[in-house]
């Protein structure tokens, strides 16, 4: 689709809309002059250019791509009318397509009846569900994993609310039999399950969790900020192209249909722009927590307002709107955005394969969903030492960002010494933790955009030690 086109046609739209309510004059308080416009403006581009990439495959670093241009359009086309969606006085329009894509997602979900909406932010959708829990399970804590991410932390500290941390797995998953443990202690009223780690992307067993949770009365909230969008592959059969998740994998996405509450993020595989989260809870009673008096708004109407379920008060309108145009053309189907995650899940399997095979790098984890961990091969094959493994990587990390011509960008993750000696036993713990390396492939464009990746990245990694490993590689150098 031609963007300029569609933000013009939104521009030339809300004029259309905005002159049925008659001429008025424009008030010489907001006047720009346009040469200091013009001025300011390059200015601004200018600095702009100073930001990562994000848009080119060669960006395989950080949870970041651009949205849509249909969510783009979208987006501006609403941003002009500027409502705000805490109440139907503000967005009458926008809260409808709230409540139609919010419906969508919980659809996909798999909740038979639901009470949600959209959010700021993916810490925000949390912090309402962690909210929710403690005045449902008074007087008790909340258990997260280790690899949990960090903000489950930081909203029960604001909450007041005990955190008690579970052990991982050698993958990066809750241990279920340590929460058993825990639980039978009575310490903690809900365990917060994430469906695709920040580093790893690895997902939790939500389906052996939920179960065990019930045992105990807890409760159960699903981080699916990053790997909820998924759940449109868990159903899909092995096909020849490695799009589909593990049995596993998918046995836990379909279980976010029996969990209390998910949270989940349109601005990380929804293609939405910043910022776009939801909560979701299976129990639309749960309504009675966020009850509120305001003097001076929801008069329009006697249909619940979404900021009378909410903790914000003033939330874009166009968010919504920018969901709700994308989800008409990419709708939350195996074939529709499901199609979009596939890409980067078939890149990562198959990069992994590569990683695998190359004397140069050699693989952290399997990818679970579209993440890829790895580190640069010692030559020689001897047992990798963490503190030549950790600087090797960031070697690999700089020098691809700084890179003159063809550069890379990639990211770092921290892992402990006993994170890593689970997955490599002869590996010599020389310090407490080290750093692999760590992509992230959620732009379909990763896939026909795979080889030359690798290329560099082994190339990157060649260059990190005196010498390579062994001759060959897997892309002939």
């Amino acid at each position: 689709m031609e963007l300029g086109y569609w933000l013009g046609r939104g521009v030339e739209a809300f004029r259309e809309w905005a002159g049925t309510y008659g001429e008025f004059a424009a008030h010489t308080a907001t006047a720009v002059d346009e040469a200091a416009c013009a001025a300011a403006f390059e200015e601004l581009t200018a600095r702009l250019r100073g930001s990562y990439p994000f848009f080119h495959p060669c960006y395989a670093g950080q949870m970041l791509k651009p949205p849509h241009p249909v969510a783009v359009a979208g987006y501006a086309a609403a941003m002009l009318v500027n409502s705000n969606n805490h109440a139907l006085d503000g967005g009458p329009a926008t809260s409808a397509m709230e409540e139609e894509v919010v419906e969508q997602l919980a659809g996909m979900a798999g909740f038979a009846a639901h009470l949600g909406h959209l959010t700021s932010s993916g810490t925000q959708a949390n912090l309402e569900a962690l909210f929710v829990a403690r005045e449902s399970r008074p007087g008790t804590g909340v258990a997260v994993s280790a690899e949990a991410h960090y903000t489950h932390a930081r909203m029960c500290h604001l909450l007041g609310v005990p955190v008690f941390t579970v052990p991982v797995d050698d993958r990066g998953r809750m241990d279920t039999g340590e929460l058993d443990r825990l639980l039978s202690t009575g310490v903690a009223g809900t365990v917060v399950v994430t469906t695709g780690t920040t580093a790893l992307g690895a997902v939790d067993p939500l389906h052996r969790i939920v179960p065990l949770a019930r045992r105990y009365g807890v409760r159960v909230h699903a981080d699916a900020a990053y790997g909820g969008f998924f759940r449109l592959l868990a159903d899909e059969k092995a096909d020849g192209e490695g799009a589909p998740v593990a049995p596993e994998t998918g046995d836990a996405l379909r279980a976010l249909a029996r969990c209390d509450s998910v949270a989940i993020d349109p601005h990380k595989h929804g293609l939405q722009p910043y910022g776009c989260g939801a909560v979701l809870f299976g129990d639309p009673d749960v309504a009675r927590f966020f009850r509120h008096d305001s003097p001076y708004t929801y008069f329009t109407s006697h249909r619940p307002h979404l900021g009378e379920i909410s903790l914000e008060c003033s939330r874009s309108g166009a968010a919504a709107a920018a969901l709700w145009l994308t989800l008409k053309l990419l709708p939350l189907t195996p074939d529709g955005l499901g199609a979009v995650l596939a890409a980067g899940r078939r890149a990562a399997v198959r990069w992994a394969e590569l990683i695998s095979a190359s004397p140069y790098l050699e693989p952290y984890q399997p990818p679970e969903l579209d993440i890829v961990t790895y580190y640069p091969a010692a030559p020689g094959s001897p047992p990798p030492r963490l503190s030549h493994v950790g600087a090797a990587s960031k070697e690999v990390l700089h020098r691809g960002m700084n890179a003159k011509e063809d550069p890379v960008f990639l990211s770092v993750a921290r892992v402990t010494a006993d994170a890593f000696t689970a997955r490599r036993a002869d590996a010599v713990a020389d310090g407490d933790d080290t750093h692999v390396l760590r992509s992230v492939l959620m732009k379909p464009e990763s896939e026909p955009y795979l080889e030359r990746l690798h290329q560099r990245v082994e190339q990157l990694a060649k260059a990190s030690w005196p010498a390579p490993r062994a001759s060959g590689s897997a892309t002939g150098e």
